[in-house]
C-alpha cells in the first residue's frame, strides 16, 4: 500500500507557472505508475497527466500537451507536476494517484492523495 500527498498548489495569474508535488509513503514507489488528474467544481475528475515506474514513458491529455510536465525521482518517492502557461480554464483541486499499471482511467488507481488547489486567475 502507499499513501500520498499532495503540495505546491495555490493562486497564480494567467500565464504563471507551479509546481505540484506529491510524497509517497513506502518502499515500493519505484513499483507503481503515477499519475496527475483534476477536478473543477461541478465536473468529473478528469485524467491530466502519467508516468511508468522508471519515468521512461509519460502521456498527457491534449489540453496540457506543451504546457505541462510530469517527472518523478524516485530517490525521494516524490512525483512532480510542472505547470507552465496556465490559463484559468487548469482551475481545479490537483490529485495524484498510484497504479501497477497506468492509464487514464480513474478506475486503475486505487491509490489517492487528497489533493490540493490550484486556482488561475484570469
Amino acid at each position: 500500500q502507499v499513501q500520498l500527498v499532495e503540495s505546491g498548489g495555490g493562486l497564480v495569474q494567467a500565464g504563471g507557472s507551479l509546481r505540484l508535488s506529491c510524497a509517497a509513503s513506502g518502499r515500493t514507489f519505484s513499483s507503481y505508475a503515477m499519475g496527475w488528474f483534476r477536478q473543477a467544481p461541478g465536473k468529473e475528475r478528469e485524467f491530466v497527466a502519467t508516468i511508468s515506474w522508471s519515468g521512461g514513458t509519460t502521456y498527457y491529455v491534449d489540453s496540457v500537451k506543451g504546457r505541462f510536465t510530469i517527472s518523478r525521482d524516485n530517490a525521494k518517492n516524490t512525483v512532480y507536476l510542472q505547470m507552465n502557461s496556465l490559463k484559468p480554464e487548469d482551475t481545479a483541486v490537483y490529485y495524484c494517484a498510484a497504479s501497477t499499471g497506468g492509464s487514464p482511467y480513474t478506475k486503475s488507481y486505487p491509490y489517492w492523495g487528497q489533493g490540493t488547489q490550484v486556482t488561475v486567475s484570469s
